[in-house]
């Protein structure tokens, strides 16, 4: 049985079932539960059945098309309901997208979006399993693919429309300040000159005479909310500490109720960064090949960096941490959009569909979108879905190649456009690559692209570059281009066999010295390292390839000998990769795998050699939480501290992040 098979579970219903069942049963669920996934299933409308043994059954009734009630899931055996069958079940099924998450798309401007999107509205990152569409945990057009949400502002070339109470000003309805000495603001929000009367000194007030606004006082986080915080703080500290191995299922029913808490304090954005903690543990835990140790570590760096920010929080940085349940859509007109590409999007949180990019004539992007859980095969068959923007019948793949007309479009911060019932749109004529008003976008130097994306902006790349060959790296086999002097690795956007990303990238790179315009995601690092997404047809100028969707044929390539493979280019780096290293086996293997007292004792002398002094600091206390264990009187050992473990993991995490960034923009040439 596979786990896309059982219908999505809601988190407090898997966290409830778990929390329910003894201590003994609790030490046994991991096994059960590794019991269950290999017994039959069959699905009879809305009821999904699990067979346990030959005389009983296991049923899971989810008439919304999630479980949302701890009695829609029901055993037949002799324990139940307080058996370990029914915590197995829930434990094994995807994590469903809370009721509130929905977003329609009709009536008053809002659209559909992924629950990454809906839990957080600043956005632009990429996504973090690499699939090429932008959620950790987001999709493509802006939210992050670990299913989880960026933090970083939209850019100037993403469509970015304010919405009221964008502002604490706003959000309070309080008039704007006046300057200061010559005006004040009345009540109602007039004006009017400072007269002698008026004077502090003066006079006093005459009877009628308006009364200025008393300051207003920065809002403070709620009680609640810094409890539901700190909850989400402890519980994801913990699968820290055990890491991947030892966070079974019990853990993650920790970590799922601490988000359902959060999500009713009103923290949907940490709610949502909590879950889809759980979601890439479970991948990790299964040997999902979609699973990245990386993005795994980013989804921990930001629940625990949220939830540690949030009660020292003010005014627009809390109302960032505290997101939005869904994605604001605010009106933008009429709009003129020329298809670009389409990609599709698999992520690890159980969501799949396509999204196409759009430009319109002043080179700002705009996404469609079709996101909903699935698995590959609904990646590969939503290009070819009608796209749910107003009457219009394209198919996101015919809109990567057409264009749209849009009247009253409502639009996201991010640039997905929404499908309310006053959206109309209808076909129009699409653009070239190499023809206005596109080819502003491959205009933009080089650098300036990368600068953009890394200060918070859309972080696709629109290169012009000479292809060269394979070349073999650490993480396997790129496509090595040159681009404006720059030796550029383009990499595969995602691995699933089921997409021909890879395919795509192997016969490309038999086509050396070909002159392809391509547009890429990037990756952060000390080397120009790309995922490669949509690219000109090598021997048909005018064609371009979606090589996520479209399959290139020995035949398409123009006839010249392939080049040999040879080894990446090595760059001059700073040996950073010591604390990432140890970063990256504290999520895996845990706080016990940093307590060895050889573990990394070398790595800060070389670090504090090449002037990397901080970094080394870092790891020092890094290595010294881990081996914190006392003991009492008796000589017992005491329960180790997370909290401390957790707070120096995240500050190492978080300046290796930031090193990263800046020696990808000292690779690429751009101002950090």
């Amino acid at each position: 049985m596979s786990p896309d098979l059982l219908p999505p579970v809601a988190p407090d219903v898997t966290a409830g079932l778990v929390e329910a069942l003894s201590p003994r049963l609790r030490k046994r669920l991991d096994a059960g539960i590794a019991k269950l996934v290999t017994r039959p299933v069959t699905r009879e409308g809305d009821t999904v059945r699990i067979a346990v043994d030959d005389d009983t059954d296991l049923e899971l009734h989810a008439p919304g098309g999630s479980v949302t009630r701890a009695d829609a899931i029901r055993c037949g055996c002799l324990l139940a309901p307080d058996c370990l069958h029914r915590a197995a079940a829930a434990s094994a099924a995807p994590i469903a997208e809370d009721a509130q998450d929905a977003d329609t798309g009709t009536g008053t401007g809002t659209g559909t979006g992924t629950p990454d999107e809906t839990a957080a509205a600043p956005s632009g990152s990429a996504p973090a399993d690499g699939s090429g569409t932008a959620a950790d945990g987001s999709a493509p057009d802006g939210t992050s693919h670990d299913g989880i949400a960026p933090t970083g502002p939209p850019s100037a070339g993403t469509s970015t429309v304010g919405a009221p109470g964008d502002s604490p000003d706003d959000a309070f309805g309080s008039a704007p300040a006046a300057p200061d000495g010559d005006t004040s603001v009345t009540a109602h929000g007039r004006t009017r000159t400072r007269t002698p009367l008026d004077a502090p000194d003066g006079p006093s007030r005459r009877q009628g005479d308006a009364v200025t606004a008393p300051p207003r006082v920065p809002e403070t986080v709620p009680p609640a909310q810094l409890d539901a915080a700190r909850a989400v703080f402890d519980a994801a500290a913990a699968v820290l500490e055990a890491g991947t191995d030892g966070s079974g299922a019990v853990v993650q029913a920790a970590l799922l109720r601490a988000a359902h808490t959060a999500r009713l304090a009103g923290l949907p954005r940490i709610a949502a960064s909590a879950v889809s903690v759980v979601n890439g543990t479970r991948a990790a835990r299964t040997a999902d090949p979609a699973h990245r140790l990386a993005a795994l570590a980013e989804a921990l760096r930001t629940v625990l960096g949220m939830a540690h920010r949030l009660p020292f929080a003010t005014g627009a940085d809390l109302a960032e941490l505290r997101g939005t349940v869904r994605m604001p859509y605010t009106p933008d007109g009429s709009l003129r959009l020329y298809g670009l590409f389409s990609e599709p999007v698999l992520t690890t949180t159980g969501y799949a569909g396509a999204v196409t990019w759009t430009a319109d004539a002043e080179g700002r992007l705009y996404t469609v979108s079709d996101v909903a859980p699935g698995g590959p095969g609904r990646a590969t068959g939503a290009a070819g879905r009608t796209v749910r923007i107003g009457d219009t019948a394209l198919t996101h793949r015919e809109l990567s190649r057409a264009g749209l007309a849009v009247s009253g479009a409502t639009v996201s911060p991010t640039g997905r456009l929404g499908a309310g019932a006053g959206v109309r749109a209808v076909r129009a004529s699409g653009a070239e690559w190499t023809a206005e008003p596109l080819d502003r976008l491959w205009t933009v130097p080089v650098a300036e692209q990368v600068a953009r994306a890394l200060s918070g902006g859309h972080d696709l790349l629109f290169l012009d570059v000479t292809l060269g060959g394979a070349v073999r790296g650490s993480t396997g086999d790129d496509l090595l281009a040159e681009c404006d002097g720059l030796a550029v690795g383009l990499a595969t956007a995602h691995d699933d066999p089921a997409l021909p990303y890879r395919d795509n990238l192997r016969l490309l790179s038999a086509v050396g010295g070909a002159r392809l315009r391509v547009v890429a995601r990037l990756v952060p690092g000390p080397l120009p390292r790309a995922l490669l997404l949509a690219a000109g047809h090598p021997s048909s100028p005018g064609t371009r390839l979606d090589l996520g969707l479209d399959r290139l044929q020995h035949a398409d390539l123009p006839a010249a000998p392939a080049p040999a493979a040879t080894e990446a280019p090595q760059a001059d780096e700073a040996p950073l990769h010591l604390l990432r290293r140890r970063v990256h086996q504290a999520v895996s293997g845990g706080r016990r795998v940093l307590a060895f007292p050889d573990s990394g004792a070398g790595d800060g002398g070389r670090l504090r050699n090449v002037g990397l002094v901080t970094a080394a600091d870092l790891l020092d206390e890094l290595r010294s939480a881990a081996a914190d264990r006392s003991r009492d009187a008796f000589g017992r050992l005491l329960p180790a501290d997370p909290g401390r473990f957790a707070r120096a993991w995240l500050a190492s995490a978080v300046y290796t992040d930031e090193v990263e960034r800046a020696l990808c923009a000292a690779a690429w040439g751009a101002p950090h």
